[in-house]
Order: structure tokens, then sequence, then C-alpha cells
């Protein structure tokens, strides 16, 4: 399933337009995102978990020319 299965889904069980579902399913990524962003986690019983991820630095490799790269730190999203 996409977003657009979702939104399509949403509309029909709920009795709505695509464009009113659309608009509740954005909202609801949205606030997800933003929670996330936030540092906080969003849970959802029987869904799934939201959370940020942080991967330390680390040395890799370029594999064209086999050169060693430093590659930086950064935060994921993790279901």
């Amino acid at each position: 399933m996409n977003k657009g299965d979702l939104i399509d889904s949403v509309a029909k069980s709920a009795d709505i337009s695509k464009a009113q579902a659309g608009d509740a399913v954005n909202a609801v990524f949205s606030s997800i995102e933003n929670s996330l962003k936030d540092g906080d986690k969003a849970s959802f019983v029987g869904f799934g978990t939201f959370s940020v991820n942080h991967r330390a630095a680390r040395d890799g490799r370029n594999p064209a020319t086999g050169a060693t790269i430093r590659i930086p730190a950064k935060k994921r999203s993790k279901v």
C-alpha cells in the first residue's frame, strides 16, 4: 500500500472526499514527523513505534577509487 492507496481507503471508509482524506493523512504524517524532530517517539498500539536512531560517524570506501572517506554522523527514522 502506498500513500495514494491509503488516502483512497480512508476516503471510502470514512465516507469523505479524497481531498479531505488526503488532508487527514498528511496531518497524521506531519504530526509523526514533528514528534520525531522534537526527539520524541510516536507509538501506536497495534501498529508500530516510530523513533529516531543516531548513527555515529564512520570510515567508508569510495568503490570507484578505493580511497577512504569519512561518512558523517546522522539521524535516521526507525520503525
